[in-house]
């Protein structure tokens, strides 16, 4: 660790107010970091195994003074306690650091361009089952028009024979 990264993370710390006993959960406990969007972490304590899950929450960050310092937690602990931060902001000033804090603010949510983008015909869609889609005047039954379904049965059946939906609707046709 640098110098100038040695005195953000005490700058940082010195911004939360927290005691002896969540200082030394904090070292004894894992943890881990997930970017959920901007200004948010997922900070998840992993001593809890398979449970982790249930330890996991999100801390707001804020910038205060040109620090990065977490503010919020959704835990209960920061909840109901306004005397003292939570060992979750605490594990992400001291362990995350202002890597992991800058990492939340730089972070854009992707936009989804969703302007023509989308097939709006079975035809315009790639079939799954690698069939060729041939052009068919518009007055003919088009199995391919079909509506679709959730769930085949196909993979059910012995060999290569179709379940009756499939043949019914002209997607499969049964092998000799």
């Amino acid at each position: 660790m640098t110098d100038n990264n040695s005195a953000a993370d005490k700058r940082i710390v010195n911004e939360l107010q927290f005691g002896a006993k969540t200082s030394k959960r904090v070292g004894w406990e894992t943890w881990e970091f997930e970017i959920e969007g901007p200004h948010l972490v997922r900070v998840t304590n992993a001593s809890y195994g398979f449970e982790k899950d249930d330890h996991s929450y999100l801390v707001g960050i804020e910038e205060r003074d040109g620090l990065l310092v977490p503010t919020e937690c959704e835990c209960p602990a920061d909840q109901y306690n306004e005397e003292y931060d939570c060992k979750h902001k605490v594990s992400l000033a001291t362990i995350g650091g202002p890597v992991v804090l800058q990492a939340a603010v730089d972070y854009e949510t992707p936009t989804v361009d969703t302007e023509g983008t989308t097939p709006q015909t079975l035809k315009s869609k790639l079939r799954t089952d690698g069939g060729v889609l041939t052009d068919q005047p518009d007055d003919e039954p088009n199995p391919l028009n079909a509506p679709e379904r959730s769930e085949c049965d196909c993979d059910d059946l012995h060999g290569d024979f179709p379940c009756a939906d499939c043949y019914i609707d002209g997607r499969k046709e049964i092998s000799k």
